[in-house]
């Protein structure tokens, strides 16, 4: 089978644009083969070495009813029920099982089994009851759970049961429930929030509308690529509008400018979540937000479907497509199975103070897949030792890396993301012709005729440039993805319920990506990469190996 290289001479030349792209057949005597030996594209859509390089950008990490206006004492007492904390900022205890062993009621909130909620999920072979005060204590007469008859809960009875586990009939509740130690003040406030719990709603849900955020940049170097993102959006909500929404909502986007440092970023994420109210985030774009946004998110229970930053993942945060670390260790598998390096022929060197602990992480996981590198190493100009290196840093000090070597006389294996280096790739030398090895979360050939009908019709109606389409696909799987896991969750939406939706997802089939889905523990739609061959000069581009799920994958 003919294996086919994507060409694109003007790169090389700094040119915007190549009329002479074409798909070459490299093993044909380098002939411009058709598109149509290989998959049908709609009219006007060109899969060129252009778009290829075009993959590699912004693929790294880069009568309504609103949420309650509670009272402080509500306020309190929901504080206390989420996270087991006193109104007095006092350490509060809680008794387990039936020795009484003494547990701070931070370990176990009541959340934590009844779910934010209230409604209670199974776990471990135990079904919390759902605490909805108009089943527990409203209306007349007893009622009934597991079993057993009760009377209806008062005030008092609830504290008994909360504080010595036993209900309004005397008997013992499940030995699972802890007893809480609280004072007079905490056990009122609780009852309170309790008796709200049930009306309570998450922000951005309505009866009819269902609001998401996003954070872009309006100005600055980053702000054509968030117009591309909000254009994406925009469209993608559009067509799901016009179908009816989802769950009868029509799905809303509120969109602020997230400025360029990490105040003006901090301040338009406060605006979104407090004056905004959205229901969750999508595809933000602030970089300069990577070391605080997963715990301002946790704070505040707020998912997010889009890029992981690249200070680590969270427990809220969904991303579509592969870290840079999982796309790293694709290619080291290619190096160890194709190449016939040895467990020691790969060395991590990374560029940037910023890129360190993402380099000892690559590093890490590569000695768990049995490679044993050296320590990672800082590059500042000097040529570096190893068969294989690991590049981790950006394309400006990759190119002087290759640069270095060259002067040295010194060609070994390179291995780096394409959505890091690709923009110096034009600049490498010669010598490293079949020996430089890129990682792509997805190539054209991943693309059905379905996706790219989408992907097409997209451009062509917001008039966006094929060139970004890394950014138009990265949005469009999180459209997808959200979407979705909205329908899964049904017409009660709750943030807690959302990202048990998306746990759920598997083998999401995008049209323009290997499928994708999360897990309890997965974080990454997918972990790994294909592995792209570079021949030079050129630059021309070759997929050696398909994209594969790593074993350890998060």
């Amino acid at each position: 089978m003919a294996r086919f290289l994507w060409e694109r001479p003007c790169v090389a030349k700094g040119l915007r644009s190549n009329p002479g792209d074409c798909c070459v057949d490299a093993e044909n005597g380098g002939r411009c083969a058709p598109l149509s030996r290989r998959k049908a594209a709609p009219t006007g859509f060109r899969i060129t070495c252009s778009l290829l390089l075009a993959l590699s950008v912004f693929l790294a990490p880069c009568g309504a009813t609103q949420a309650l206006d509670l009272t402080p004492t509500e306020q309190a007492g929901k504080r206390l029920y989420r996270y087991g904390v006193s109104s007095s900022d006092a350490q509060l205890m809680a008794r387990v099982g039936a020795s009484d062993m003494s547990v701070p009621a931070s370990v176990l909130p009541c959340a934590s089994c009844h779910g934010l909620d209230g409604r209670g999920r199974a776990e471990g072979g135990v079904q919390p009851p759902s605490l909805d005060w108009q089943r527990l204590a409203l209306g007349q007469g007893e009622r009934q759970s597991n079993g057993r008859r009760y009377p209806a809960y008062r005030d008092g009875t609830l504290a008994r049961a909360i504080q010595h586990g036993v209900d309004p009939a005397g008997q013992r509740l499940d030995p699972a429930m802890p007893r809480f130690e609280l004072t007079l003040a905490d056990q009122r406030n609780l009852t309170a929030y309790l008796k709200r719990l049930g009306d309570e709603r998450d922000p951005g849900v309505e009866a009819g509308v269902l609001r998401l955020g996003t954070l872009l940049p309006a100005r600055g170097p980053l702000a054509e690529a968030g117009h591309v993102v909000r254009a994406v959006l925009e469209d993608g909500l559009a067509q799901i509008n016009q179908q009816g929404g989802i769950h009868g909502r029509r799905l809303e986007l509120v969109v602020a400018d997230a400025g360029t440092d990490p105040a003006s970023a901090e301040r338009a994420l406060q605006r979104l979540l407090d004056q905004e109210q959205v229901f969750t985030l999508i595809t933000p774009l602030v970089p300069m937000l990577d070391q605080q946004l997963p715990t301002l998110l946790e704070q505040r229970g707020v998912p997010l479907i889009g890029s992981t930053p690249r200070s680590g993942g969270s427990p809220l945060i969904f991303d579509p497509l592969p870290d840079v670390a999982s796309q790293l260790l694709s290619l080291a598998a290619h190096a160890k199975g194709a190449l016939g390096l040895p467990p020691d022929g790969l060395r991590v060197v990374y560029a940037g103070n910023d890129q360190a602990a993402l380099a000892e992480q690559v590093r890490q996981r590569l000695l768990q897949q049995g490679w044993t590198p050296a320590p990672i190493l800082a590059f500042d100009g000097q040529a570096v030792d190893g068969q294989g290196i690991v590049f981790v840093g950006r394309a400006q000090a990759f190119a002087a890396l290759a640069q270095a070597l060259h002067a040295e006389g010194r060609a070994p294996y390179l291995l780096a993301a394409s959505s890091q280096v690709a923009a110096a790739v034009a600049s490498v030398p010669a010598q490293w012709s079949q020996r430089l090895f890129l990682a792509y979360p997805f190539l054209p050939d991943d693309w059905t005729e379905q996706g790219m009908a989408t992907l097409a019709g997209l451009q062509q109606r917001q008039g966006l440039d094929p060139r970004q389409v890394s950014l138009q696909v990265n949005a469009l799987c999180a459209l997808k993805l959200l979407s979705e896991a909205l329908k899964q969750m049904g017409r009660e939406a709750s943030r807690e319920r959302l990202v048990g939706a998306l746990e759920r997802l598997h083998d999401v089939d995008t049209g323009l990506t290997p499928a994708l889905g999360f897990g309890p523990g997965r974080r990454q739609g997918m972990a790994g990469a294909h592995v792209v061959a570079v021949a030079l000069p050129g630059p021309r581009f070759s997929a050696v190996a398909a994209y594969r799920p790593l074993p350890d994958s998060p």
